[in-house]
C-alpha cells in the first residue's frame, strides 16, 4: 500500500485532528487516513456529470436497442 508523509501541519491542525479521532475512537493516523480518503473521493458536479454520461455510454453500447415507451404509447393510443 502506498505510504504519504504530510510536514509542516500547524500545531492547530494537529489539535483538531487529535480531538477528532479522540471522539471517533481511532488513531491520529487513522483519522487522517479517513479524512484523505473521503475527500479525495469527492467529484465536483462537472466531474460527476462525466463520470454519469462515460457509464450511460458504456451501458448503452452494450444493451440492446429499446424501443422508447412514449413512442409505444403513443401508436396504442392512436389505434
Amino acid at each position: 500500500m502506498p505510504h504519504i508523509l504530510v510536514r509542516d501541519l500547524s500545531a492547530k491542525a494537529v489539535a483538531r485532528l487529535k480531538k477528532l479521532a479522540k471522539g471517533s475512537g481511532r488513531s491520529l493516523q487513522a483519522e487522517a487516513r479517513r479524512i484523505l480518503e473521503t475527500q479525495s473521493l469527492i467529484m465536483s458536479m462537472d466531474q460527476f456529470r462525466e463520470e454519469c454520461d462515460r457509464f450511460c455510454d458504456e451501458v448503452a453500447e452494450r444493451a440492446p436497442q429499446q424501443t422508447d415507451s412514449a413512442d409505444l404509447i403513443r401508436e396504442d393510443r392512436d389505434r
